[in-house]
């Protein structure tokens, strides 16, 4: 069956291979690189038909190099994912993810955290032009445009904040709440068309900062927006490694008793977590999730879990 898996963060680790560390090694290959948790033939067994790619900056970065990290990244995504593999296909359009043709994974270009442009919206247009289709306003840290989860202060989108978010739904960019502060979250959902929580899980199943409350669930779905559940073992049962995929569909049945179930898909974040649930371990476990789903829910809905209801829910 198809995947759609809207988080992982393979560009960071390629750009940390470029620059030595922590592999030693100058290049990585995103064709087949173990070190990857995101690769080409991992994809291919995976059955991944899309893959979002996360541009993430550190937030211990200097804001004066923030923008040049951002562009290796991109530099990244074009030329070691999309160059050196043909069978990788950029999506600059939504409706590019219904042409694409046997054998051939599209590849999105996603934005975590608006860190990397500050306050300069020449650098964020210059961005929605290299592709970026989805944008979280925050990481963890606070920003000039928003707070995420983990700043004390806990507020939510400043002025400059709420400009972009009015120019993503200009763009048919999503705005990603997977990061945001609860403030910052409820103003999304008063300005943005266009909602993802790229890679998050339920509150209620597992109490964490970056999980989701019941009403704001109901709030994405109520805008008709997506929720992504991620495989990190730290927010799924809340073990720094272990777990089972059952310990995951807890979270995908707590959505669908809430009314989800056409607005659930996956948000793997692979190459950005170091704690894994048994037999979901990097993007060729996809499958075993989809066929413990198979064991629980229709054919039909596990379809729109793992890429129907990305398809039906995404900008037109």
């Amino acid at each position: 069956m198809k995947v759609i898996d809207t988080h992982c963060d393979a560009l960071l680790k390629l750009q940390l291979a470029k620059n030595g560390r922590p592999y030693g090694v100058e290049p990585i290959s995103f064709y087949d690189a173990d070190e990857l948790e995101t690769n080409v033939v991992r994809l291919k067994e995976g059955k991944v038909m899309a893959q979002f790619f996360a541009i993430f900056i550190y937030p211990d970065v200097p804001d004066n190099i923030k923008w040049q990290q951002a562009l290796e990244q991109v530099d990244l995504f074009y030329t070691e994912i999309l160059g050196k593999n043909p069978q990788m296909k950029h999506i600059t359009k939504w409706e590019q993810l219904d042409e694409l043709e046997e054998g051939e994974i599209g590849a999105v270009l996603t934005l975590e955290g608006a860190d990397a442009f500050g306050n300069d919206l020449m650098k964020l247009r210059q961005l929605y032009r290299l592709g970026v289709m989805s944008l979280g306003m925050t990481w963890n840290n606070a920003n000039l445009c928003a707070d995420g989860v983990g700043e004390s202060r806990g507020g939510g989108l400043t002025d400059l904040g709420r400009e972009v978010v009015r120019l993503n739904n200009e763009h048919k960019v999503f705005t990603d709440v997977a990061h945001a502060s609860l403030q910052t979250f409820w103003d999304i959902m008063d300005e943005a068309d266009y909602v993802m929580a790229s890679h998050a899980n339920a509150r209620a199943i597992h109490d964490h900062g970056r999980n989701l409350y019941d009403d704001q669930v109901k709030a994405i779905i109520d805008k008709g927006g997506l929720i992504h559940v991620v495989y990190y073992s730290q927010f799924v049962n809340g073990k720094s490694d272990g777990g089972t995929i059952s310990d995951l569909i807890k979270h995908i049945d707590h959505l669908c008793e809430l009314g989800g179930v056409n607005h659930i898909g996956f948000g793997s974040d692979f190459d950005g977590i170091n704690g894994y649930l048994k037999n979901l371990k990097h993007a060729g476990h996809h499958q075993n999730l989809v066929n413990e789903l198979l064991k629980h829910y229709s054919e039909e809905e596990v379809k729109g879990f793992a890429y129907q209801n990305f398809l039906n829910n995404r900008p037109k």
